[in-house]
């Protein structure tokens, strides 16, 4: 299935973080916080200002982006869990 997002919103997979801590320990699956760091899936065409034109977006598929905690709605797409969120959600670029 091919998903695509409307206006302003973008389509994140979730980047997972490490099992283990510095010191070795594994954390288990019950006590990890879920990452606030994703790569882009695929982009909205873009919102429309109030002349009715189309603003871009700022983000592009494949950028790794930080966002908030608990930021966007988890969808299911091919088998895959991913997050459908707003531009203004996502915080910025990691380089």
């Amino acid at each position: 299935m091919a998903f695509t997002p409307l206006h302003d919103r973008v389509l994140v997979r979730r980047v997972e973080s490490d099992e283990k801590t510095a010191g070795g320990l594994i954390i288990p699956d019950s006590a990890k916080e879920k990452p606030a760091e994703g790569e882009v899936v695929s982009v909205g065409a873009g919102g429309r200002d109030d002349a009715g034109n189309r603003v871009a977006l700022d983000v592009s598929a494949g950028d790794k982006v930080l966002f908030g905690k608990w930021s966007g709605t988890e969808i299911t797409v091919d088998g895959e869990e991913l997050l459908i969120m707003k531009e203004s959600d996502i915080m910025g670029i990691i380089a």
